[in-house]
């Protein structure tokens, strides 16, 4: 048998797979198209949630409008209504210390343009996560506790913005 002789057929298999990527139609995701060029967004500002959704917004090339006594002037208001993160003890071991955590994020928002008119009404966001917990690891569970919250808060991030581009007509 030849030295190259398993090239050829490597080569028709990354051939057919690609053009069977490139005919199913797929893409990388994108930065959504939204029917609105700008937007006023009520949060905190030390939210961090609302700085990630600001940093995504503008990369859509949403014009941000951050004065509240313009916001008038956006074609839509996002109004972060309420942002709670909460870690409950879901499991313990038999000398009662903690084993397991649940880390939550909820989220409520709408989205309404400035004369009141509802896009999006009242909507609430629910993210979850289980955080095992060891006493020797209390450190290292910190840091992996605030990657969990980083993760969800992405996650909502995007399922708020995917919600925005649904939104065809103001």
């Amino acid at each position: 048998m030849q030295r190259g002789g398993w090239r050829i057929p490597i080569r028709g298999l990354l051939t057919v797979l690609t053009l069977a990527l490139a005919g199913c139609g797929f893409q990388l995701r994108q930065t959504p198209d939204l029917a609105f060029k700008s937007v006023y967004l009520a949060v905190a500002p030390t939210s961090p949630l609302g700085t990630e959704l600001k940093r995504h917004l503008a990369a859509s090339n949403v014009e941000l409008i951050s004065d509240a006594g313009q916001q008038a002037q956006a074609q839509a208001i996002l109004d972060i209504l309420s942002e709670v993160r909460t870690k409950t003890v879901v499991g313990v071991s038999a000398t009662g210390q903690v084993r397991e955590f649940q880390l939550r994020l909820n989220l409520k928002f709408r989205l309404r343009t400035p004369q009141g008119k509802e896009l999006i009404p009242e909507t609430e966001l629910v993210q979850q996560r289980a955080l095992t917990y060891d006493e020797v690891f209390a450190l290292a569970k910190e840091g992996e506790e605030q990657l969990l919250y980083r993760n969800m808060q992405s996650d909502i991030v995007q399922q708020i913005l995917r919600r925005m581009a649904a939104v065809k007509s103001l």
